[in-house]
């Protein structure tokens, strides 16, 4: 049978499949369905420093291929999280990464310094949250600004720290490398697409913000083509996400030079359908006679 561990950094996960932020909660329900310690890793429902209620209004709208949601990082803030998911999350037998995101530099920070002494194995710093204080751009755009912030994230924790990059950043490839010069152990990449839905009847807007995050296949060539450029240019591990459905599409972003996976909108489709990525390349390895994801790995 094939060797489907992996190691990104110092970090060893026993499979490349990981359930991306917001899609998965921290598990919990999910886990009622099936025993999701078979799989590598969980990235949490994306926390901030405060509790947030979301957005008001449309939050998800089906598009061909995809969905675009706005639902606002409705989360319990990272004490909620600590005290009340916490102890459930880290129990469980897989990597626990924490997602975090902020409106300022100092939500980062202090968001960071409550999750330095938990049971998490990983932050994930979500730098497209809109700054506050810069209009509502968000950290992930200006190479300059997502410097600072990874730099000052970097000098307060020790534990193992990945920057989630948005692909409305100006120059993604830049912003990967900007990361890594500042100490990043790894990038994830992508978030979601910013777009639009009109509702033609109301002659308004799907949504109260207007624009809203596309996800799901219809952004798959685009996400795949960026981890890619970026795997190719930093020396750091990257997680690959956008539009994973399925094993072969895993594959696809492992051998652009991934070394994980992160699978986001399908949950919504298939709730079970880690475990069937995780057989699904388990089966192309031993058909293929690969042994290990090594030997496939960024061999474009």
């Amino acid at each position: 049978m094939a060797n489907l561990n992996v190691k990104f950094g110092d970090i060893n996960f026993k499979n490349p499949v990981i359930m991306a932020s917001g899609t998965f909660g921290f598990g919990r329900e999910y886990g009622e369905i099936y025993n999701i310690d078979k799989l590598g890793g969980i990235s949490s429902k994306g926390l901030t420093l405060n509790k947030k209620d979301g957005n008001s209004g449309m939050r998800v709208w089906e598009t061909p291929s995809g969905m675009m949601n706005s639902v606002g990082l409705e989360n319990p803030g990272v004490k909620g999280f600590i005290e009340k998911e916490l102890p459930n999350f880290s129990k469980l037998d897989l990597v626990r990464i924490a997602n975090l995101g902020g409106g300022t530099l100092g939500e980062y920070l202090e968001g960071v310094k409550l999750l330095n002494d938990q049971s998490i194995d990983i932050i994930e710093l979500n730098i497209s949250c809109p700054n506050v204080k810069a209009g509502g751009m968000a950290f992930g755009i200006k190479n300059e600004v997502a410097r600072e912030v990874v730099r000052e994230v970097r000098n307060i924790t020790k534990l193992p720290l990945i920057i989630k990059l948005s692909p409305n950043a100006k120059d993604i490839v830049g912003m990967a490398k900007v990361c890594e010069e500042e100490g990043a152990d790894g990038i994830s990449l992508v978030n979601t697409f910013k777009a639009m839905a009109i509702d033609i009847k109301t002659r308004k807007p799907v949504f109260e913000n207007v624009y809203a995050g596309l996800s799901g296949p219809a952004i798959k060539p685009i996400a795949l083509r960026m981890v890619h450029e970026v795997c190719k240019t930093v020396d750091i591990p990257v997680m690959g996400m956008g539009g994973i459905t399925k094993a072969t599409d895993a594959i696809e972003f492992i051998m652009a030079g991934a070394t994980c996976i992160q699978v986001g909108t399908a949950n919504f489709i298939d709730p079970k359908i880690g475990l069937d990525i995780i057989e699904g390349i388990n089966k192309f390895m031993d058909s293929e006679g690969i042994k290990n994801l090594d030997e496939i790995r960024g061999i474009l």
